[in-house]
């Protein structure tokens, strides 16, 4: 190796690929974003595109190295041979991803979390979360997803799914109905969601989530579509509080930028409905925190720090060393 070790962190989103290279102590030598493209790109091409960034990434930032571990976020639930509950992208879930990023990176170590459950690692380790039990990462992007934080720890649940609010029930008519047989949160109160409901509802055009948000002050009808799309998201958010009782609720995400049109809500429907209302915040890394806690898992399996707290390659345990990627 030419260059000192080096580590990759990848946040393989709905819409868009980002990826880092960065030191042994999580400082940034590098970053890309690239787009996953159209609809019709498959999932492989899609996993393609962001290893080919890696690498060019590599070849400008640490010329001759090889990443001693890469960190991966990602939707849906990663695996060895899989990727359970990700519909944002055809394939996606039958993606071999942890086999697919050892070829890809011979001699690696590879940890693989969630995206919201990266985030909320991010943020317990340097930012928003950081002291809070229990606290609650809310991801308010393309997917719907929380992840819990107590005693410093990200709760990854039994099969990993720990937070992923996305499948909630909607109304009391949806009890015991299978997952195919009921709409699910994530339908109705998503990026994608929301982009989706706009065009079927008011515009022949396509429209983005950001498109909605930005026309709304001056359309009622889409005006009255992000009241609706607040309100239900509200609902669920006051139940996981009460549930929970966080001391505090960061949320990040891309519909983040259009926080003072979502915050009002929240924060009247937490007043209102939670015995002891939260502190609700903006993510210290509101766009970026996947990535961070990608880099953060990178930056634990290079330097050992995960093999003593029982940290497996899909998800992450331990929140205690700071991440200094800026």
């Amino acid at each position: 190796m030419g260059n000192s070790p080096v580590v990759l962190g990848f946040d393989f989103g709905g819409t868009k690929i980002a990826t880092a290279v960065c030191d042994l102590m999580g400082n940034q030598l590098a970053s890309a974003t690239v787009s996953t493209g159209t609809a019709t790109v498959s999932a492989h091409a899609i996993f393609d595109r962001g290893i080919r960034a890696a690498r060019d990434l590599l070849a400008t930032a640490a010329p001759g190295s090889e990443p001693a571990a890469v960190g991966v976020a990602t939707f849906g639930i990663p695996f060895e041979d899989r990727v359970e509950l990700a519909p944002a992208i055809d394939g996606w879930e039958s993606l071999a991803l942890g086999r697919e990023l050892r070829a890809a990176f011979d001699g690696a170590e590879i940890r693989m979390a969630t995206d919201a459950k990266a985030a909320a690692t991010a943020e317990v380790r340097w930012g928003s979360l950081q002291g809070c039990d229990p606290g609650v990462y809310l991801n308010l992007g393309t997917g719907l997803a929380a992840a819990i934080v107590t005693g410093g720890q990200v709760v990854t649940g039994g099969n990993g799914a720990a937070g992923e609010i996305g499948y909630n029930l909607r109304a009391v008519s949806d009890v015991g109905l299978s997952l195919d047989q009921r709409v699910h949160l994530e339908e109705m109160v998503s990026g994608q969601a929301l982009a989706r409901r706009a065009a079927g509802n008011h515009h022949a055009i396509a429209m983005t989530a950001a498109d909605v948000f930005e026309a709304g002050p001056g359309d009622p009808e889409l005006d009255e579509l992000l009241t609706s799309f607040v309100t239900e998201l509200a609902f669920h958010l006051v139940n996981l509080t009460i549930c929970i009782n966080p001391v505090r609720i960061a949320v990040g995400g891309g519909m983040v930028r259009s926080w003072e049109r979502i915050r009002p809500q929240l924060a009247r429907a937490l007043s209102a409905g939670v015995p002891y209302p939260p502190e609700l915040v903006v993510a210290r890394s509101p766009y970026d925190a996947p990535l961070l806690g990608a880099v953060a898992l990178a930056v634990d399996a290079a330097r050992g720090r995960d093999e003593d707290t029982g940290t497996q390659n899909t998800t992450t345990q331990d929140t205690t060393t700071q991440n200094t990627m800026a």
